[in-house]
């Protein structure tokens, strides 16, 4: 009797004082930023400091989680979205709403516009993480202006025959570039595009699109024959001097890749029309997800002012911080006059009339 008294004695005094397993969170986040992967380890070693292990499944394209939290098939616990993935989770009911349960949104800046995306009211169902504005990188001279309107892109395209290129929609990179081509032919009429796509006659707003593209694409690499399949591919053509530009969604890219020695020194950010282009980019956990109090947790830490600060380092990602104030102030360069990003169903539509054009 006493062996057995003893055996569980053992047995609850193990039980008692070994370690719980740390709660697991997760984080279905595009993974095609060696930047963006790099603090996401960084986020990983700090949490789990905190009793969290944070798992970052690595996301090509976010779409397709989306259709498998939609069709109830996803471990997801957290997600990166906004734009028109946002708009199919909120459709299908997929997400939970969070915003009155994040305490840090007390601290998010006042003049960051984050309660609409692409149009679309987040009622309560997403938070926003950080801020993105297209622009364009280029080798030094290329561009005699910040703001690159359509006739100087097509003049620079002509007098560099086969060192122009952009991403293929539907990279989310290709179409914006679409989109910024379409502000800068319509500089005086952009409320067309913050309409549902349903709601215009969208045919006859994007006829000079589509006749602009008619004249750019034999210029370009490859002559429009093919196109770079992201935005970092088309980088890695910028840095070996196949092409003489790239595009971005994070406004200090162009500093924080020098910083890093993916590009060379004196490369240039620019804006495609006289306005970059801005939306939020957000997180999200759906009604499904397994650990959402771990997941609150997470994002918790996500808009601290540490990880923050580290996030807008140029020296490290470079993504904008979406805080009012931090008491050392971010390492990010200053951001390009904003303008809003096109109502989430304008994304499809310039898709699908893009490829039934040109592919």
């Amino acid at each position: 009797m006493r062996f057995i008294a003893a055996i569980s004695l053992l047995f609850v005094t193990l039980f008692v004082t070994s370690p719980l397993k740390a709660n697991e969170v997760n984080f279905y986040a595009w993974g095609g930023s060696s930047e963006v992967n790099s603090y996401l380890r960084w986020v990983q070693k700090e949490l789990k400091a905190e009793g969290i292990q944070l798992r970052h499944n690595k996301v090509a394209d976010a779409s397709e989680v989306v259709k498998q939290l939609i069709d109830g098939r996803s471990n997801v616990d957290i997600i990166w979205i906004n734009g028109e993935n946002f708009h199919a989770l909120k459709k299908a009911g997929a997400l939970r709403p969070i915003t009155y349960e994040i305490k840090a949104l007390n601290n998010i800046s006042p003049e960051l516009n984050w309660q609409s995306d692409f149009g679309e009211p987040v009622e309560e169902l997403e938070v926003p993480w950080g801020v993105g504005q297209f622009n364009l990188i280029s080798r030094p001279g290329l561009f005699s202006q910040k703001a690159v309107s359509a006739e100087a892109l097509l003049n620079a395209a002509w007098d560099n025959k086969g060192r122009i290129s952009y991403p293929k929609p539907p990279d989310f990179h290709g179409t914006t570039f679409l989109k910024s081509l379409l502000l800068s032919l319509y500089p005086q009429q952009r409320e067309v595009f913050q309409q549902p796509v349903s709601e215009v006659d969208a045919n006859e707003w994007t006829k000079p699109l589509w006749h602009y593209l008619d004249k750019l694409h034999p210029l370009l690499w490859q002559q429009g024959e093919n196109f770079p399949s992201s935005a970092g591919e088309q980088i890695s053509y910028l840095a070996n001097g196949q092409l003489l530009m790239a595009v971005s969604f994070n406004p200090n890219d162009y500093q924080t890749l020098v910083n890093h020695g993916r590009l060379p020194a004196g490369v240039e950010r620019h804006t495609l029309s006289d306005e970059a282009i801005t939306n939020n980019h957000y997180l999200a956990i759906p009604v499904s997800s397994n650990n959402a109090e771990a997941a609150k947790a997470v994002i918790e830490f996500l808009l601290s002012e540490k990880a923050q600060e580290r996030k807008a380092d140029t020296n490290r990602w470079g993504d904008p911080s979406v805080l009012k104030r931090t008491q050392k102030g971010d390492k990010s360069s200053a951001l390009l006059e904003p303008t809003d990003d096109f109502h989430a169903s304008w994304q499809n539509y310039l898709e699908r009339e893009w490829s039934a054009r040109y592919q």
